[in-house]
C-alpha cells in the first residue's frame, strides 16, 4: 500500500510541474546508459551543463530513431569517450522522473566490456571527467537513473 501511495504522490507532484508545459516533455524519452567494464572497474563521468549537472553517470544518451540499443551504446561511448566497446548486452531498464526539470525518461542500461582506445574527454561541455572506479565505490552524487539502477541490486561484475 505504501508503494502505491508514494507512486501517486510522485505522479501528482510531477504532473503539477508539467500541467502548463506545452513542450515535448509530456512523454517519456528513451535514454541509453552504458556500463563499460575493464579490469574489474567501471567507467563513469561527472555531468555538466545538462539535467543532473554535478552528478556521476555512465556514458550514454538518447536513442535515435531506427537505432538498436547496441548501436546506440557503441555510438554514445565512442562520441563521449573515444573508446570502442565489445560484448554489448542488455542489463536493466529504469523508469526515471526528474521533477525539477519536469522530464521523464526510460533508461535502457547496456553492459559492455572495454575493447580498445584511450579514454578522452570528447565532449568537455557535457562532462567534466571520466574515471575508472570499482562498482562498490561509485562516486556521488549519482545521476537519478543511476540511483534507480542501484536500487534494483544490479551488479555488472557479478554476471
Amino acid at each position: 500500500m505504501a508503494v502505491r501511495v508514494n507512486y501517486e504522490v510522485r505522479i501528482r507532484n510531477y504532473e503539477k510541474n508539467i500541467v502548463n508545459d506545452k513542450s515535448e516533455n509530456k512523454y517519456p524519452k528513451v535514454g541509453v546508459g552504458v556500463i563499460v567494464a575493464k579490469d574489474g572497474k567501471i567507467l563513469i563521468g561527472k555531468r555538466k551543463n545538462a539535467h543532473g549537472e554535478g552528478s556521476w553517470a555512465f556514458p550514454g544518451g538518447h536513442l535515435k530513431f531506427g537505432e538498436t540499443w547496441e548501436e546506440c551504446a557503441r555510438r554514445e561511448v565512442m562520441e563521449e569517450t573515444g573508446i570502442r566497446i565489445k560484448n554489448v548486452s542488455f542489463a536493466r531498464a529504469t523508469n526515471d522522473f526528474f521533477p525539477k526539470e519536469a522530464k521523464h525518461y526510460i533508461t535502457i542500461y547496456m553492459y559492455s566490456e572495454y575493447a580498445s582506445g584511450k579514454v578522452i574527454l570528447c565532449e568537455p561541455e557535457k562532462c567534466e571527467e571520466w574515471i575508472w572506479t570499482p562498482w562498490d565505490n561509485l562516486p556521488k552524487p549519482h545521476f537519478i537513473p543511476l540511483q534507480n539502477l542501484l536500487k534494483t541490486g544490479y551488479d555488472p561484475l557479478k554476471k
